[in-house]
């Protein structure tokens, strides 16, 4: 556990890229000390493109306390991990080679920083999917490198903004290969990933989670697909049989149009876009991507380099935010339930319970 000695987590913190708007929300967030109350921040980035995003911004009262590792990390301070000495051209609003290269190098020394225990959780800021593609990153977003990075075959891109909770079972695939990469067995696994996360990193007891159809209006009994009859209906029910409480499946746009959302712990949407459209809509300013399934903890915001903005002092904050106390809050939360859940009583504590009876 890497916890600092007074029990405040480390959060590592990725700077995404370097010509989005990440150092933005990152310096942005950590001017408000109040937080080092919560965590102690560990930045993975670059020295001189910070003090470059800190004067844009003009924000001459804040300094990262620059270290070469997370060991050297202080309390009360925002702290940076120094990847790269040399100078980096910065190209704000613009995809760059650099720029793809410097966010894999803090994406991998983050990942190895929490895979030593140097730090407790990871807190992503957005990268560019094109420009980060190299022969170590072959993949289309950050839940899939990260679910390769640790083995993981089931891994889930959770959008959460409270008590709204979207899961998508097919991630970034193109639209045309979504109904031939359903099955039975695919949809099983993402209900049961869902449903091992909230119990696990959400407290939630007995989780209700809703599924949605693929076609429109859940195929009017298969005048529209038969996707629905021959594998969506047939997984909800193998999960129902195996003790979760699985309904569905659900036409999208009613389903959100009536709030019938509201009725469920969590959703699961059959591809990317039917479930990021209701939540970006509903949740856009403080949405949080989380990546369900791994054996750490990983936040990021909801939304990207947002490049048309990068420089200008524009963008929200609450996003970022919002992942920061998410992360910390299934931290703990999965420090309870394995607590209540994985710890048998001690031989000791067990002598005394009959002891005593």
């Amino acid at each position: 556990m890497a916890k600092d000695k007074n029990g405040k987590l480390r959060i590592g913190i990725t700077h995404g890229d370097l010509n989005g708007v990440g150092y933005e929300l990152i310096i942005k967030t950590l001017i408000d000390q109040r937080l080092y109350e919560l965590f102690t921040p560990i930045v993975y980035g670059s020295s001189k493109v910070a003090s470059y995003h800190r004067k844009t911004l003009n924000v001459p009262d804040f300094s990262f306390n620059v270290v070469k590792n997370a060991e050297q990390a202080q309390e009360n301070k925002p702290n940076l991990v120094n990847l790269i000495e040399k100078e980096v051209k910065i190209d704000l609003g613009k995809s760059t080679e650099v720029a793809g290269e410097l966010a894999l190098m803090a994406l991998e020394t983050a990942i190895n920083d929490i895979k030593n225990g140097a730090i407790d959780v990871m807190v992503t800021a957005p990268i560019n999917k094109k420009n980060i593609q190299s022969t170590d990153f072959h993949f289309p977003g950050h839940t899939e490198y990260l679910a390769s990075r640790f083995g993981c075959q089931d891994v889930l891109m959770l959008m959460v903004r409270n008590q709204l909770r979207v899961g998508m079972i097919t991630g970034h695939m193109p639209l045309k290969d979504v109904s031939k990469t359903l099955t039975v067995e695919l949809i099983t696994r993402k209900i049961k990933t869902l449903h091992a996360s909230l119990l696990r990193d959400f407290g939630i007891n007995k989780p209700k989670i809703a599924i949605l159809s693929l076609n429109p209006h859940a195929s009017d009994n298969g005048l529209l697909g038969d996707e629905e009859e021959k594998v969506i209906i047939p997984a909800i029910a193998q999960a129902n049989e195996q003790g979760m409480m699985v309904f569905g499946p659900y036409a999208a746009d009613g389903f959100f149009a009536s709030m019938n959302y509201k009725h469920f712990d969590a959703i699961l949407a059959m591809y990317h876009d039917q479930g990021m459209i209701p939540f970006k809509a509903l949740a856009f300013d403080t949405g949080v991507n989380f990546t369900a399934g791994l054996p750490v903890v990983r936040t990021s915001p909801a939304h990207g380099t947002a490049y048309e903005i990068a420089g200008k002092d524009n963008a929200s904050i609450d996003s970022f935010r919002e992942a920061l106390y998410l992360a910390i809050d299934i931290y703990n939360n999965r420090l309870l339930y394995d607590e209540l859940h994985l710890n048998p009583l001690k031989p000791s504590e067990e002598n005394s319970v009959s002891n005593e009876a």
